[in-house]
């Protein structure tokens, strides 16, 4: 098993803050809430930091971090969306968009490490791969939660077509991250070559 190193749990720590921050958007802006089957899901930059994270830090310990930032949350401190806490928010209708955050994480890292060296497509199908996982995980949780313990009668098909909004958002995200991070990777090369 892997030893992380202190520059690890450096990069660690901050994806985890960088989680947080993003999850709480609504709160600081109400209005970007959108109100879906009776109940008002925030909107959130998590998708794209749980990519982000995969891509940047590798498959293993960028789960190692989403799932610290969820341990963080579980334990009661004001992380997730709309500053909740607590183990009973992911039994909520967006518990398993937090849930799969891992598993984006690790897929969108096991990507770029087996389609290396870096490239636009290889940081597109990353990004776009790791948007597509988290839908079907919470979206298929959404539906579920509703129809049974939340006591709510919403469709499948409906469940989807109200994440339309966020899933272009996410979308969107996906092709910032693909040319914002090729070309920053690209000038780095650069820097490296004119110092070498």
């Amino acid at each position: 098993m892997k030893k992380y190193q202190t520059i690890d749990l450096t990069y660690s720590a901050f994806f985890i803050c960088l989680m947080a921050i993003g999850s709480n958007i609504t709160f600081w802006i109400p209005f970007l809430a959108i109100p879906i089957g009776g109940v008002s899901v925030p909107v959130s930059l998590q998708t794209f930091i749980s990519i982000l994270a995969g891509i940047i830090l590798g498959k293993r310990l960028a789960a190692f971090s989403i799932f610290g930032y969820l341990l963080l949350g579980i334990a009661g401190v004001p992380v997730f969306a709309q500053m909740q806490s607590g183990i009973f928010v992911l039994f909520g209708y967006t518990g398993g968009f937090l849930l799969s955050f891992i598993v984006t994480a690790y897929l969108a890292g096991l990507i770029i490490e087996i389609k290396k060296p870096f490239t636009k497509r290889s940081i597109f199908l990353a990004s776009l791969s790791g948007t597509l996982v988290n839908y079907l995980i919470g979206v298929t949780y959404m539906y579920i939660a509703m129809n049974t313990w939340m006591g709510l009668e919403v469709s499948y098909y409906a469940s989807w077509v109200s994440m339309i909004p966020f899933l272009i958002k996410d979308l969107g995200l996906s092709l910032f991250i693909t040319f914002a991070l090729y070309s920053v990777i690209q000038r780095l090369s650069l820097l490296q070559k004119k110092h070498i």
